[in-house]
């Protein structure tokens, strides 16, 4: 498969509560232009996963593609890293 030139997010996945649609939470730390302190900024992308593959908690690639629907504008690449499985206390 050729690389892309699209751009590109990596990610943790906030909810798969949708069908074929994951919300993933992109993180950015900026410097501020006058008092020169770093602001943590996040944008919540919403992503199309075509199999349902994704939990909460995993860190995703997305891709910018065209759009799906009226919020829905990247898809899925690859899971970078599976979120640990927690076992429910008895």
């Amino acid at each position: 498969m050729a690389e892309s030139n699209r751009p590109t997010r990596t990610g943790r996945v906030a909810s798969n509560k949708m069908q074929k649609t994951i919300v993933v939470e992109v993180g950015v730390i900026k410097r501020h232009p006058i008092y020169q302190r770093n602001i943590r900024r996040t944008s919540r992308l919403k992503a199309h996963d075509e199999e349902n593959t994704c939990n909460v908690g995993d860190v995703v690639k997305v891709e910018l593609t065209r759009p799906l629907s009226k919020e829905k504008h990247w898809r899925l690449v690859e899971i970078l890293e599976h979120a640990p499985q927690l076992t429910p206390v008895e």
